[in-house]
């Protein structure tokens, strides 16, 4: 039978790691607290002290990295279509806070529009000591990557990026065309499948030294089981896939660098930190403080 003790991991409750404080990634430039992806997103990320901003790319029709991440731009402004079939003069016109809802249930960005920038403003916009991660966001892959390689060639900031993508293919893309000049994180997939592995199998598989890896702190699993006769799924809701022995494992590898995604909790952020997590992402850079704060309360 598949063990999933592992998996359960440990809850962390009213500790102060004796480890420094995770690096904040603010999620899509701070997605709960403005309209994500937008230049007053990255303003009130930095100002809320955000140390990295997590942006998401696709590419216009005409060829212009911008930062948008929905396939549809339906889901997030005023207009309908993908990014990819409007040229940069079209997406000019889209308010890209349209849909953004407060905390009181109101739109306020309805009156007062947010643009969708390009990479290019976003690079221009943040001090040079913030690093960036820049996430993938559109097929094909390889149209959205040499956007942004135009962009970071002309701005002079492949220092300045790290690239992501839950696409295999992205990071194949990168390191066939740009591995001279590209750092990038570990394929989701070899991160997800090394941390699966350790937990269900027993078998640590450290990465490469230096590796930059990034996945959930717990989320939902399928686990299958196959048969002669057939298949068994079963879910595990959540799963905690960084636990103590995870931590233990890609720590062996030397300079490797742990991003927890999720982290929107104090509990999220307490045990994130107690692992000794490199770094989280966090939807709302304004919560952090609090977050920190309920470290040091009793039972917090």
């Amino acid at each position: 039978m598949v063990s999933l003790a592992l998996l359960a991991g440990c809850s962390v409750e009213g500790v102060r790691s004796s480890l420094p404080a995770p690096a904040v990634v603010a999620h899509r430039a701070g997605t709960a607290d403005a309209p994500e992806n937008t230049l007053l997103a990255i303003r009130k990320a930095l100002a809320n002290q955000s140390d990295v901003l997590w942006l998401s790319v696709q590419v216009s029709a005409d060829g212009v990295a911008v930062l948008y991440r929905p396939a549809d731009l339906s889901a997030l402004t005023d207009a309908q279509g993908a990014v990819g079939t409007k040229s940069l003069e079209q997406l000019r016109t889209v308010n890209a806070g349209y849909q953004f809802k407060d905390a009181a249930g109101d739109y306020p960005y309805r009156a007062q529009p947010q643009a969708i920038p390009t990479l290019a403003e976003a690079l221009r916009s943040v001090p040079t000591s913030i690093p960036l991660f820049l996430d993938i966001k559109a097929q094909p892959v390889g149209n959205v990557i040499d956007a942004v390689a135009r962009t970071l060639d002309q701005q002079q900031a492949w220092s300045r990026v790290r690239f992501y993508s839950t696409e295999r293919d992205a990071s194949d893309y990168l390191a066939q065309h740009y591995a001279d000049r590209a750092q990038r994180f570990e394929s989701r997939d070899a991160t997800r499948n090394r941390l699966v592995d350790l937990a269900l199998a027993g078998r640590c598989s450290p990465p490469a030294a230096g590796t930059w890896m990034g996945i959930e702190l717990e989320r939902d699993l399928t686990v299958t089981e196959q048969f002669t006769l057939g298949s068994s799924s079963y879910q595990v809701k959540p799963a905690r896939l960084w636990t103590p022995q995870a931590m233990a494992c890609v720590r062996r590898a030397p300079g490797t660098k742990v991003m927890m995604f999720g982290i929107n909790s104090a509990q999220a952020y307490g045990a994130a930190h107690e692992l000794g997590a490199d770094a989280v992402m966090v939807d709302s850079p304004a919560s952090v403080p609090a977050y920190r704060r309920a470290e040091v309360q009793p039972g917090g």
